[in-house]
């Protein structure tokens, strides 16, 4: 009797460890598993990380391709530069062209003799210190030119108009932002003008 009591015992002491290892085994199984989904999917979210990367090289390698050609002729559209003196030499010969001698070219004041502080701008440490920066578009600015035709050598309006036609061809001064006329007071068909043009540049 004795005998097969503790025989029932070893028996249900065997079944209790049995199970606890099955439950143990299983946990770890789970926990096994749960580990391996894991690297599993950071290995997948990598993959796409990198594949994305990919593409995005592959469409900056054929955006340089489309767009380096437009730089260059940007390049020979805008001027590098604000030769001052190449500038009115330009006006000048189209003004010349045009049967008009200009009474005055100015330019903005350079800030180059301002203090301390106005020296290490931006601009004048890249020695553009008549520019102003055009908004939204980067690296390029404007330096506005006047151009004045004295009431005391007044021109006729066919040559105005030429000379205007002339120099919104010109790459240095392709835009016209303001123009102011005056008539002469003996001979309304003379007049005499002041006008304000931007020149593009890009340093």
């Amino acid at each position: 009797m004795m005998n097969s009591q503790r025989m029932s015992y070893v028996m249900i002491a065997s079944l209790v460890v049995l199970t606890l290892g099955i439950i143990g085994c299983t946990y770890m199984a789970n926990s096994m598993l749960e580990t391996r989904a894991k690297i599993l999917s950071d290995l997948k979210v990598k993959d796409e990380v990198l594949n994305q990367e990919k593409i995005s090289l592959i469409k900056a390698k054929k955006d340089v391709a489309t767009y380096t050609p437009l730089e260059k002729i940007a390049e020979t559209i805008v001027p590098q530069d604000k030769d001052q003196a190449q500038t009115i030499r330009e006006i000048v010969n189209i003004a010349a062209a045009s049967g008009i001698t200009p009474s005055s070219i100015t330019f903005p004041n350079s800030n180059l003799a301002g203090t301390s502080s106005t020296l290490t701008t931006p601009s004048t440490s890249k020695g553009i210190t008549q520019l102003t920066p055009v908004k939204g578009t980067a690296d390029l600015y404007v330096l506005p030119i006047t151009i004045s035709q004295s009431a005391t050598n007044p021109v006729s309006y066919t040559r105005f108009v030429t000379f205007l036609s002339n120099l919104e061809q010109n790459r240095r001064t392709a835009q016209v932002s303001n123009i102011s006329l005056q008539p002469d007071a003996k001979d309304r068909t003379q007049l005499s003008f002041t006008l304000i043009v931007n020149q593009y540049i890009k340093p």
